[in-house]
């Protein structure tokens, strides 16, 4: 069953182009990679069809908020029916740009760069690790997966070579600025930082950080106020 089958079910979006242009928030985009994971949980069981109320409650928002986040790309489903599972997870891949094949280059070969560059779901997510640097003279030249860990000084030219599109920074908070500056210098223009330190990019560069200290002190936040 398709959205087209679904009774009076038309599915009208935008053009990615002018969706991506459009200010969407964080939080929306956030929320738009977990009804994807959500979705695909219900493909795999063969569930055809989903509503609003059902995607919500395993998302742990409201239906509301389900729909208001999917009518800023287009209109999906129809009101009484819910949506067609293997086609909004389509859409939401393609909104996400899931349809395609990322590269992406680590830098810093570390804990957390090892645990990075085994998590299978990169791959199967399509972003596809193609180059890994570090500092370190024992660390290079060693085989980490399928990439063999470049030295640090040839990052500039093998980003460029290879047309690296995502970064990922894992290394000290004190050598991040420097090496973030060297990977926008090379055209890369989207970076994943695991540095504890906030970066500074120029306008059009995306930059997430992933601060697991600031996350952790959220949850100790969470349980200080259940105890007040």
């Amino acid at each position: 069953m398709s959205l087209q089958s679904l009774p009076g079910a038309v599915a009208k979006k935008e053009p990615v182009a002018e969706m991506r242009s459009a200010k969407i928030s964080e939080s929306a985009v956030r929320r738009l990679s977990l009804y994807l994971r959500l979705l695909q949980e219900a493909d795999s069981l063969g569930q055809e069809t989903i509503s609003s109320e059902e995607l919500a409650d395993r998302a742990g928002t409201t239906a509301a908020q389900v729909r208001k986040d999917l009518s800023l790309f287009g209109s999906f489903g129809k009101r009484g029916l819910g949506y067609a599972v293997s086609e909004l997870l389509q859409e939401i891949r393609e909104i996400l740009g899931l349809n395609r094949s990322w590269r992406v280059a680590l830098v810093g070969a570390g804990k957390i760069g090892s645990a990075l560059i085994t998590y299978r779901n990169f791959r199967t997510r399509g972003f596809h690790i193609e180059a890994v640097f570090d500092t370190d003279p024992d660390k290079v030249g060693k085989r980490w997966g399928t990439q063999t860990i470049l030295d640090d000084t040839e990052m500039g030219s093998v980003l460029a070579g290879k047309r690296i599109e995502i970064a990922v920074i894992a290394v000290p908070a004190d050598a991040a600025q420097g090496v973030v500056d060297r990977v926008v210098a090379s055209g890369v223009s989207a970076i994943l930082n695991f540095a504890p330190v906030r970066l500074r990019v120029p306008k059009g560069v995306s930059l997430r950080n992933v601060d697991m200290v600031v996350e952790m002190e959220g949850l100790a936040f969470a349980l200080t106020s259940t105890e007040r």
